[in-house]
């Protein structure tokens, strides 16, 4: 008997500490930005694409980098062109064809991009920018003055900061925010977790107030009705 109550104390004991130790694994998950529960390599699609943004091939990611930089550089910091670019990259390419086939008695390499590259960024962006103005004329014709009250804000303030600097400038910051962003994350992940939180914890709670004491006071369209 003194056996068996030994072995059921020491089963109920490891039970009790191996029930404790799985609610800190529940709310790590649960405490994931907006509520992730794949790898950060998974979300990104998982591929080439997603080993260069969180660079696993350090040569790759740091050659397309230091590619965007180089653009942007002559763009914007040289004032170069994007025709004359042009012009002369074909200049270059025929050229090189020349020497490639007469001087060098060797088939030049075939210049051609695969039409399917076409076609795939082409419904890419077709799909998004119908789904963005799907979502724009919901907002116009639902009657809530709240959210038409935000987008109209994002909007203006998408529009403010856009004078601050070019297109290309902010397609350049996009692109360096991609290939750097990522890669932080899944370095510190817990860290940024507990602090976006903690600043949403806030804006909810500025907007509760703001909520309260001006927005909810703005007529609808039910009212009106």
């Amino acid at each position: 008997m003194d056996t068996l109550s030994d072995k059921h104390q020491s089963h109920s004991s490891g039970s009790f500490f191996s029930e404790e130790k799985s609610p800190p694994s529940v709310t790590a998950q649960i405490n994931k930005l907006f509520g992730r529960q794949k790898p950060v390599y998974n979300i990104l699609g998982g591929g080439k694409s997603a080993d260069v943004l969180l660079w696993r091939n350090k040569k790759i990611s740091a050659s397309v980098l230091c590619g965007a930089t180089a653009v942007w550089v002559l763009f914007e910091w040289l004032n170069y062109h994007f025709l004359p670019l042009v012009c002369f990259g074909l200049v270059v390419c025929i050229i090189g064809q020349f020497i490639w086939l007469h001087l060098l008695k060797r088939a030049p390499p075939r210049l051609k991009l695969p039409d399917e590259l076409f076609v795939n960024i082409s419904t890419t962006i077709g799909t998004e920018v119908n789904r963005a103005l799907g979502f724009l004329q919901h907002v116009g014709s639902r009657g809530d003055i709240k959210q038409l009250a935000i987008v109209v804000g994002s909007l203006l303030t998408a529009a403010i900061i856009a004078t601050w600097c070019n297109f290309l400038t902010i397609i350049y910051i996009g692109f360096v925010a991609a290939h750097t962003l990522p890669v932080v994350y899944e370095k510190y992940d817990d860290q940024i977790d507990n602090m976006v939180y903690s600043v949403l914890g806030k804006v909810q709670n500025n907007y509760s107030k703001l909520d309260a004491s001006v927005l909810r006071r703005i007529p609808t369209r039910k009212k009106f009705a």
